[in-house]
């Protein structure tokens, strides 16, 4: 069994993928239970997530995300959208404008990191058109997509790409 340090220092960005290999139901759904794990602002999770296998639905997705053809090669890709009149309701202004969304992008960490367990691989993507995704899904107002997580197991394990040093990111006082 792997151990948490292990599982993160596995976890790269994935945009090649086994072909005609799904996601088994099982593991997403433990995928999914780990996300919903995750921490939120007083523990009220004011995200929704969008499960996404439908070919149809993953090439929208594609074009909706300028043409980042691994999205729809992917098997599944997760869409997690804030809630952040949940958010704003317990906290204001600053729930609405930043706690929603770290709870939406903590779940979808989590379910990053879950996915590494899994065995599966998985690659973020931040940069699509809101309103394209949001049509695509046919996601409520309310609710606002921040990121998608594509998933499905590796055809090729990338090199770790550098970080930079603990001395230039962390501060100590």
């Amino acid at each position: 069994m792997w151990d948490f340090f292990a599982t993160v220092r596995h976890r790269h960005s994935v945009r090649q993928y086994r072909q005609n290999t799904p996601v088994e139901a099982e593991k997403l759904h433990a995928i999914l239970e780990m996300a919903t794990a995750a921490p939120s602002a007083g523990d009220l999770q004011a995200y929704h997530i969008h499960v996404i296998t439908d070919e149809t639905c993953l090439q929208q997705l594609s074009q909706a995300a300028q043409q980042q053809e691994f999205i729809r090669q992917a098997p599944a890709c997760l869409v997690f959208s804030t809630d952040p009149e949940r958010s704003s309701r317990e906290f204001g202004d600053r729930g609405r404008q930043l706690y929603a969304i770290q709870d939406a992008t903590i779940a979808a960490s989590y379910a990053q990191l879950a996915a590494v367990a899994a065995g599966l691989a998985s690659a973020w993507v931040g940069y699509f058109d809101e309103k394209q995704v949001r049509s695509i899904l046919d996601i409520p107002e309310a609710l606002e997509p921040v990121a998608m997580l594509t998933l499905g197991y590796p055809s090729e394990i990338p090199e770790p790409s550098p970080r930079r040093p603990l001395g230039e990111m962390v501060s100590r006082y």
